[in-house]
Order: C-alpha cells, then sequence, then structure tokens
C-alpha cells in the first residue's frame, strides 16, 4: 500500500481525512515523521497555501531516501457573502494569530448580527505532490465546495473550526451536528478527497 503524509498540525483533519482514505493508502501525520513547527500560510490563495504546505514537507523529507509516496496538503476558506467573501484564505486566523475556534466563531458571529443575507461556502483545495524515486511530480489540484448559510447561534459539539454556525443546503442541522460519516459525505473537504480517492484509484 502507498504511504503519504497528510501536511497538516490539525488533529481533527487527520481524523476526518483518515476515515476517508482509510484501506486506500497509509497516511502519516507530521508529528509520526517527527517534523514539526508552524507550516508557513503566507499565500492568498487556497491553492497557494496549499502548495506551499507540501513544499515545505518536501524540502525537509527529500534528501532522507524516505519511502514516502506523495504529500498532499489542503486548505480550506469560508466565504461569506454578506462579508464581501470574507474570512476565505484568512479564515482560521481570522480572529488574529493564535486565535482559537471559539474566537473565529464569535467575530463571525459579532459581524453577521443583523445581517439578513447570510449565504456562504466552504471551499476545500488539496495540492498533492507524488513521489517517485525520491524525484517529486508536478502538483495536482483537488476542490470541494459546499453551500450553505451562517446561523445565528452555536449548534452541536461535534466538528471543529466553524462548523457550529454553518448549516449546508438540503439539511436542517449544522455541521456540528452531523456524524462524522454523514459530514465527510458532502462536506467540502470530503468531495474533495473524493476527487483525490478517484485519482488515486485510477493511478494505482
Amino acid at each position: 500500500m502507498k504511504e503519504f503524509i497528510f501536511a497538516t498540525n490539525n488533529k481533527h483533519k487527520l481524523q476526518e481525512v483518515r476515515e476517508m482514505l482509510d484501506g486506500l493508502v497509509i497516511i502519516h501525520s507530521l508529528a509520526e515523521i517527527g517534523l514539526d513547527g508552524d507550516i508557513p500560510e503566507t499565500a492568498d490563495t487556497l491553492e497557494g497555501n496549499s502548495t506551499q504546505k507540501v513544499q515545505w514537507v518536501w524540502d525537509r523529507i527529500k534528501d532522507s531516501k524516505s519511502n514516502i509516496d506523495g504529500i498532499f496538503a489542503d486548505d480550506t476558506g469560508l466565504e461569506v457573502e454578506a462579508l464581501g467573501g470574507r474570512p476565505g484564505v484568512y479564515s482560521a486566523r481570522y480572529a488574529g494569530e493564535h486565535c482559537t475556534f471559539d474566537d473565529n466563531i464569535n467575530k463571525m458571529l459579532g459581524e453577521m448580527e443583523g445581517k439578513t443575507n447570510r449565504r456562504a461556502c466552504f471551499r476545500t483545495v488539496i495540492c498533492l505532490m507524488e513521489i517517485s524515486d525520491n524525484t517529486n511530480s508536478a502538483a495536482k489540484y483537488f476542490e470541494g465546495r459546499v453551500d450553505g448559510v451562517i446561523l445565528t447561534e452555536r449548534y452541536g459539539k461535534e466538528g471543529f473550526g466553524y462548523d457550529p454556525i454553518f448549516m449546508p443546503d438540503r439539511f436542517a442541522v449544522s455541521f456540528a451536528e452531523m456524524p462524522l460519516e454523514v459530514k465527510n459525505r458532502i462536506s467540502h473537504r470530503g468531495r474533495a478527497v473524493a476527487k483525490l480517492v478517484e485519482y488515486l484509484k485510477a493511478n494505482s
């Protein structure tokens, strides 16, 4: 079975993606391969940030003669119509550097107070770099999107990030009220990973 590094320090993302790729590839976290430190996210697009994360890992393992078959990373943005598409690429640090999920939600609820247009979407872009004979290939990208609305208060205890205040279209509950297997099937990240799975199966 092929072995891939998922370039993230987010344990929630790691759990979600591992469940979706179970039985197809082996996923190594950064901690498991001994990489620590803050991964740079200084690009102004989701594609740019996901590429930057993959390159950060590649720069640190390319001389190690490892048996890794590829590196992938994702970047996700919440785009809110009433806020002109914000926070977008800055979603993870919307309330400032080193902010918590609660800080971001509080800021979002405050900025959306009184607004009637609550339409929003989540977008995820995955960058994949395959490795063969310790040589990297050109990057490939897989995008997923889900549309919905920003709720007026928190609902649910599952998930992470903005999940308690985002309700996807055709559902009457927030992401944080859904079982993980349901969320994985319809979420932005789930849809991007599904495209990654299709690619890996076709090229296995």
